[in-house]
């Protein structure tokens, strides 16, 4: 006769025993916004826990967080938050779909009526009028599918997805951001096509949630200092360079912006 081992659960992760530091850490959000999302998402997810070793929504929610907080791997992810990598792969693809149920309610475009605030607002950040939104964009690294791979491919010769942002003033963030955008070129996603763009919509998701409810970004070795960077003494020669670059932005506002 066969003996078999009885099973061995890890603990899962706990939010009650968490202090307010790491909580912002480990998840780039407060504890109340948490708790309200899980809330959120809780019917969506409620069917995961018929089984008795299933997985608590609060539970799936904070290690979906940890991995769109981190750009950290599945494996890795996974026994921090008390679960194996195909659980948490269970679990990635039930919260992903769950979350951008509600998409609509983060991710909006301004309405006409709204403009001339928008515009006044990019006049106070750099005093270049009717601004009324910014652009960039990025390449995500990931695996691409097999039939077509060539069309994936980037200048930079890795498989990528193209992304290209849109933000008023309110969504401006310096480049260590609240919830990161997706790996770059160093660390592509090793998911599906369709995985990786939910991967991208609810990191920008996150980064609205987090912006509107004004939570403090925090890092492992200290605080983040706020959106402008400590005031630091200047020389007569980056004195010169400011007003040098004074200059040139009003010469573009004359030519382009009036």
């Amino acid at each position: 006769m066969r003996w078999r081992h009885p099973p061995v659960y890890r603990p899962l992760v706990d939010l009650s025993t968490m202090e307010e530091r790491h909580i912002l850490v480990t998840y780039r959000l407060d504890r109340a916004t948490v708790q309200e999302m899980c809330a959120q998402l809780e019917p969506d997810l409620m069917s995961a826990i018929r089984h008795p070793t299933g997985i608590p929504p609060l539970v799936q929610v904070l290690s979906v967080l940890h991995f769109l907080a981190s750009g950290s791997f599945q494996t890795t992810v996974a026994m921090a938050s008390g679960m194996c990598q195909p659980m948490f792969y269970n679990v990635l693809s039930r919260v992903l779909p769950a979350l951008l149920k509600h998409m609509r309610s983060y991710i909006v475009f301004p309405q006409v009526e709204d403009l001339p605030t928008v515009k006044g607002d990019f006049y106070a950040l750099g005093h270049i009028p009717n601004i009324i939104g910014v652009i960039d964009g990025r390449h995500v690294a990931f695996v691409p599918p097999r039939r077509n791979k060539q069309v994936y491919r980037n200048r930079k010769s890795y498989h990528s997805m193209n992304v290209q942002m849109e933000g008023d003033r309110t969504h401006l963030r310096p480049p260590e951001g609240q919830i990161p955008v997706p790996p770059s070129d160093r660390c592509p996603l090793y998911n599906s096509l369709k995985k990786v763009c939910q991967i991208i919509m609810a990191c920008r998701m996150l980064h609205t949630l987090a912006l509107r409810r004004q939570v403090p970004f925090l890092q492992e070795d200290g605080p983040y200092v706020g959106l402008v960077a400590a005031v630091e003494p200047v020389d007569s020669e980056e004195e010169e360079a400011e007003e040098e670059d004074i200059d040139n932005q009003n010469n573009i506002i004359m030519q382009y912006f009036q």
